[in-house]
């Protein structure tokens, strides 16, 4: 726990900066910040008035509902309370919710699931069965007349079917594809385009011509009838909350269809990971889903807090970003001596998991930021990599953070570093330094280049320690009674060891090239040279001019591939090498005539989902050794999209192009 003096100073401002970034987004539809970032400062915010109480006040972020009305619209008092949800983001947070909910009722319930659009909220009132008011919902109490223009929005019921009085919620959302037709031809006209769907959506139902809004095609979706609000449908008010969402259709409401009910909150919890995983599919935004108790009379018993209704909870995705504080900057040397700056971070919870460091890549990075030891940061994570910090928040510094400076030496390059002109790292000048040498060997025996079972990192380190290799054919020298004098082996761990390397001895052109650690030359460059000269000696010979005329490698990979195979030292490792494993010849001559006569020969394959049958890399394997390319984005270029199971947003992608999509089975025929 932090003194409580420490904690009134971050409380005063983490409330300064929540009510600015509030208004920014709720008011003047400028967010500064990601919804996932204010989530992360508002949940800090709430912890540290949970910690202590006392220092919780009346007019904390964490006690209103939403933001004021703008002045350029009609005001319009709410006939029922606009609550927000709880939020949570975690599978233990539903449980959580869920053993709320038996304590609160005495018994097991029932829910119901739907998808929480990411969107704006709307009120619409109806008399007589006729759209009265649309109304935005302010602070929860009061919000702004929006009607003239919601009656634009199609999805929206003029008429009812029936002649009712209700009042109803839902969002009103802007689908991803009319997003990106708005935002280039704002383009077009020099205009600021806008950061996401939701904020252009909020933009769009603020503006005083009906026109412009009816142009830009918004939706809505409707999932509530507000309670106690309707009079002439109470004799047949549903009793559960799939009845009042099937209630809605019947009215002439749009409803999203993907609602489920659920016995319990495991089915909750399987309803919530497939739509993380889907939610990319779609053609409108998602932030999570919404849980509600099923029966409605025990959601009136369960009732409200002052925020919030106690039966519901908006089980958030996975944050994409988060707020934490940079407790240290340390640096790594890479493979080929690059120096990369990390950031040690106070640990936060993230994209599903616990992260504690962030990529800092360069010094430039580090001045560009503005960043100091002991900041609050914004970071992102995207998909399984560490995640980058993209903003720093200088509003919460309290004048003890500390500004970092590269070292002239560094122990781990065994001396000094250096910036080359036009390079942006820093670098080691002793290229043969210990932190390299382990690098080069982790890499030399990975998934990317030799793929050696058993021989992990930390084995390659005992190797290493215990000096029975020195250089990667060592490897291929190794003995059995070597291995027995280590402490981590037995009899059968050494035996199955021996049998991985022997098997390790054959391996494609493009692993052994990759497998050197050419300074540039990555996994998919070293298949680029490995398809355009077929062998290795072509490559050791060849000019820069030469390798330039591989697809994807221009002056400065030539350049480095050229010079590594004239220094003496790589060219005695590549002559070890070559004494000890056998590079395995291409099934295709693909500058001969069997090759430009496959079909796949130079077709752009682009794989998304899980394949049964075989690995990603088993898959692109097959595409390349048939002549075929693969390439990470769907474009007019693509000839295929292979579909496992659970595709992204590549599927959606390949339809709307037009392109060519084949299932696991289809694609494995190609073969046949």
């Amino acid at each position: 726990m932090i003194d409580k003096s420490v904690a009134q100073e971050r409380l005063a401002k983490l409330r300064e900066l929540l009510n600015h970034y509030r208004y920014q987004y709720h008011v003047l539809d400028a967010p500064e910040i990601s919804d996932e970032a204010y989530d992360a400062l508002e949940e800090e915010l709430v912890r540290l008035e949970t910690e202590f109480p006392d220092l919780l006040t009346a007019d904390s972020p964490s006690q209103r509902v939403s933001g004021e009305s703008l002045a350029k619209f009609g005001k319009v008092t709410h006939q029922v309370p606009q609550w927000s949800f709880n939020d949570g983001f975690t599978a233990e947070d539903l449980m959580a919710f869920d053993q709320r909910i038996k304590n609160g009722l005495g018994q097991e319930s029932s829910y119901v699931t739907e998808l929480k659009i990411d969107g704006f909220k709307i009120v619409l009132t109806y008399r007589s069965g006729k759209l009265v008011t649309a109304a935005t919902r302010g602070d929860g109490k009061v919000g702004e007349d929006v009607t003239a223009n919601v009656r634009t929005i199609r999805a929206v019921p003029l008429v009812l079917n029936r002649p009712v009085d209700v009042v109803v919620e839902g969002e009103i959302w802007l689908s991803k594809s009319e997003f990106a037709r708005i935002n280039e031809e704002r383009q077009k006209n020099g205009e600021a385009t806008f950061a996401n769907p939701r904020n252009a959506a909020a933009g769009t139902i603020r503006q005083l011509d009906a026109k412009i809004v009816a142009a830009r095609k918004l939706d809505n979706f409707i999932y509530d009838l507000a309670p106690r609000s309707s009079r002439t449908v109470l004799d047949d008010r549903p009793k559960t909350q799939i009845e009042e969402l099937e209630l809605l259709r019947e009215l002439g409401f749009k409803v999203n269809s993907h609602f489920q009910f659920c016995r319990n909150a495991d089915a909750v919890l399987a309803y919530w990971q497939k739509w993380q995983r889907k939610s990319d599919t779609l053609d409108y935004g998602l932030d999570g889903v919404v849980v509600k108790v099923n029966n409605r009379e025990d959601q009136e018993r369960l009732g409200y807090t002052g925020k919030a209704p106690r039966f519901a909870l908006a089980l958030k995705f996975r944050a994409e970003e988060a707020t934490t504080i940079v407790e240290e900057i340390i640096l790594q040397v890479g493979r080929t001596g690059v120096i990369t700056p990390v950031a040690v971070l106070r640990p936060v919870f993230l994209d599903g998991s616990t992260v504690s460091r962030a990529t800092l890549h360069n010094d430039d990075e580090i001045k560009r930021l503005d960043l100091r030891v002991g900041d609050t940061v914004i970071i992102r994570k995207a998909g399984d990599i560490i995640p980058d910090i993209v903003k720093i928040l200088p509003e919460l510094r309290n004048g003890k953070e500390k500004i970092f400076s590269f070292p002239k030496t560094l122990t781990a390059c065994g001396g000094a570093i250096e910036r080359l002109p036009g390079e942006a790292a820093y670098r080691c000048v002793n290229k043969n330094s210990g932190a390299q040498l382990r690098r080069r060997f982790h890499y030399f025996v990975g998934k990317t280049a030799f793929d050696i079972t058993g021989l992990g990192p930390k084995v390659v380190d005992l190797l290493l320690n215990a000096q029975l290799v020195a250089n990667f054919a060592d490897i291929f020298t190794l003995k059995k009674g070597d291995l027995l004098n280590l402490s981590r082996f037995g009899e059968k761990s050494a035996d199955s060891l021996l049998t991985a390397i022997a098997k390790a001895r054959n391996v494609t052109l493009s692993r052994f090239i990759a497998s050197l650690s050419i300074p540039q030359v990555g996994e998919e460059t070293a298949e680029d040279l490995a398809t355009h000269f077929g062998e290795l000696e072509k490559i050791r010979e060849a000019t820069v001019e030469e390798l330039q005329t591989v697809e994807g490698v221009g002056e400065v990979v030539a350049q480095s591939i050229f010079n590594w195979f004239r220094e003496g030292e790589n060219k005695k490792l590549a002559e070890r090498l070559l004494k000890q494993v056998q590079i395995e010849t291409p099934r295709f001559d693909l500058k001969g005539e069997q090759g430009r006569t496959s079909v796949l020969f130079e077709k752009i394959f682009v794989l998304t989902g899980t394949l049964t049958s075989l690995s990603r890399d088993e898959a692109k394997a097959k595409i390349r050794q048939a002549g075929g390319k693969i390439s990470g984005s769907v474009s007019k270029e693509t000839d295929y999209v292979v579909a496992g199971a659970e595709p992204g947003a590549k599927l959606a992608k390949a339809e709307e192009l037009g392109i060519a999509v084949l299932s696991e089975a289809e694609f494995l025929k190609l073969f046949k």
